[in-house]
């Protein structure tokens, strides 16, 4: 299967805003640009909502007919391995592998000489086009790359042949997914990387690496904006070089995880991709529950009440639903309403507080890190949560189709 150009990970934790999300997507395509969905939710998020994968394609295959969608779509395995990938294999075809857990982890002497060998020829100055700078290439850079990096790859080889055997060779696209880890990954590492994919023989996609700075969940980039657009060129320059040099799939591209709300970052991407003629994958998991909290408290009555009451509970458990997310969320606790203030809120107040907006006074990032993890709470409410979604599906909806299309396809690829 063949990714197009732009592809956006839609997240949907409830299963319930499918269609709302389309509606993003064919306003795009109004504007002029041509963004393909990807529904896609994990095997953590699965386990804490008790839901099943092949919910997530009858959630895009009734939305698709809904909306009487022509183009392509595609429902992603999101962050498997090989423990957790066979429960995906039927409803998905799109896989994304994850790997980072064996970033690391020693490779096997006689493998990595042997990758050492292959690539030797790389050693000098590694000249990509679109990038002032070479970068440079040693005999030893190899082996550093090989020794973090090769396991890895190895790992993700075999989970592609796992799903190969079972679908087909070209039934699936795949992801190889490495950005869970404390360490960006260099552009030289990140060559050395796909030179590795190839060599596995995995026609990867997208590959998703560590990006340089903080991808917190559902709140914008924390780092140096110049650094990060700097390694950004490099990694598409990389890209283009190692597609050329291995013969990976043409259509190769970054995938950004975390990749909702940084807005701050969204202007140098475009500008990069428009440089490049380069495609990209953005996953936006997470915040269309954000938007359908926003649309409750905006409801007001029971709506505006469920979401106090998730929020309350989520106060006072906030180690159980932080800890599994500690790499991606920086929450300053004193900085957070308490449960009594939040209850005396009117529905515009806390969805001021939670949209991230951050030209508004009452905007508390600290508050929508909690609610971004804290979606168990609402899934342990069952059908409470779930009915009043229901009442309150249209302006529930209308945030959920504004959000995707308004702070992130028009912000990465339209641009103002």
């Amino acid at each position: 299967m063949h990714l197009p150009k732009y592809t956006i990970g839609v997240g949907d934790r409830f299963a319930r805003q499918g269609a709302a999300q389309l509606d993003a997507i064919i306003r795009a395509g109004e504007a002029g640009v041509a963004v393909t969905p990807v529904w896609n939710k994990s095997h953590r998020e699965h386990t804490i909502v008790g839901s099943t994968p092949g919910e997530v394609r009858t959630e895009a295959d009734a939305a698709v007919a809904a909306r009487g969608w022509n183009g392509p779509y595609f429902v992603d395995a999101d962050h498997i391995g090989l423990q957790t990938v066979d429960g995906f294999i039927e409803s998905s075809d799109f896989f994304t592998l994850d790997v980072a857990d064996f970033i690391g982890a020693a490779p096997d002497e006689t493998m990595l000489e042997k990758f050492v060998q292959r690539h030797r020829r790389c050693v000098g100055r590694l000249q990509a086009p679109g990038i002032d700078r070479a970068l440079e290439v040693s005999e030893q850079t190899i082996q550093s790359a090989a020794r973090k990096y090769l396991s890895a790859v190895h790992e993700a080889g075999e989970i592609y042949r796992h799903i190969e055997r079972a679908k087909g060779a070209e039934q699936f696209a795949t992801e190889v997914s490495m950005d869970e880890t404390d360490e960006p990954q260099t552009p030289v590492e990140l060559f050395f990387i796909l030179a590795a994919v190839a060599d596995e023989g995995i026609p990867a996609q997208t590959i998703a690496p560590r990006f340089t700075g903080r991808f917190n969940k559902g709140v914008d980039y924390v780092g140096d904006v110049s650094q990060f657009a700097k390694e950004f060129e490099q990694d598409l320059a990389v890209i283009a070089l190692a597609v050329g040099e291995f013969g990976l799939p043409e259509n190769l591209k970054l995938s950004v995880h975390s990749g909702s709300d940084k807005f701050s970052i969204y202007g140098a991407m475009r500008q990069a991709l428009q440089k490049f003629d380069a495609g990209v994958h953005l996953k936006t998991a997470g915040t269309t529950w954000l938007e359908e909290l926003i649309g409750l408290a905006t409801a007001g009555g029971d709506g505006l009440a469920v979401a106090k009451e998730i929020y309350k509970i989520a106060l006072g458990r906030f180690d159980e639903l932080c800890t599994p997310y500690a790499s991606v969320i920086d929450i300053d606790t004193a900085a957070l309403p308490s449960g009594e203030l939040v209850a005396g809120w009117n529905g515009p107040t806390f969805a001021a507080a939670l949209r991230h907006d951050p030209s508004c006074e009452h905007y508390n990032p600290n508050f929508r890190q909690l609610l971004h993890v804290g979606y168990k709470v609402a899934a342990e409410l069952g059908d409470r949560f779930l009915n009043a979604l229901e009442e309150h599906a249209d302006v529930v909806a209308e945030n959920v189709s504004e959000n995707i299309f308004q702070r992130h396809i028009r912000a990465l690829f339209i641009g103002k």
